[in-house]
């Protein structure tokens, strides 16, 4: 079995735990956990949050948020879709970025991806973190999430790094400064199904 599927198999595991759901042991911090991997591992985390999100054998509610999806719901909501390849051919790519960047911001994203009641055993899963890019960056959009979903944990599946206090996307980009999460499942730790 590979790496990656190894810490999945020990993610899945992770998620049903009472510690998980109820953020024990973190210290009075919000119940952020990041998943991080491989960009070329994918294909590989997308199949599996597709099986994951509909196992109904799970001990817990999996609530996916794709951002990209989310992104788009939004463009469609102001009708700009089909309109934006016709104003990046015509005022150029910084134009469009800077416009979309005022309607698709934080406080959008957050109210397109609430849902009531949160109930106990909800899990908020955020996906699609590297499609969105560069129209939404996940430490910004953390920062505005933690009122909103204090009372449940938010599971980042993340292709890329995270130290503890920078986020890297694609572990490529330049980082940018994030501290109030925990990496879920590292790739030293899969073997003994341990949460960092």
């Amino acid at each position: 079995m590979s790496e990656i599927n190894k810490r999945l198999d020990s993610l899945k595991l992770e998620i049903q735990k009472a510690e998980f759901l109820e953020g024990k042991g973190l210290s009075n911090e919000v119940n952020i956990r990041i998943f991080c991997y491989d960009a070329k591992d994918e294909m590989i985390v997308r199949h599996f949050t597709e099986q994951l999100i509909v196992d109904q054998s799970l001990d817990c509610h999996l609530i996916e948020r794709n951002l990209y999806q989310v992104f788009l719901a939004i463009c469609d909501d102001k009708r700009i879709t089909d309109k934006a390849a016709q104003m990046e051919e015509k005022k150029g790519k910084e134009f469009l970025l800077n416009n979309l960047r005022k309607f698709a911001n934080n406080k959008s994203f957050v109210e397109k991806m609430q849902y009531e009641p949160h109930e106990p055993g909800d899990v908020l899963l955020l996906t699609g973190v590297g499609e969105v890019f560069p129209f939404m960056r996940i430490h910004s959009l953390l920062e505005a999430l933690q009122p909103e979903f204090s009372d449940i944990p938010i599971l980042v599946m993340y292709p890329g790094k995270y130290d503890g206090r920078f986020v890297r996307l694609f572990d490529k980009l330049e980082p940018n400064p994030y501290y109030r999460a925990f990496n879920m499942i590292g790739a030293e730790d899969s073997s003994n199904n341990h949460v960092l």
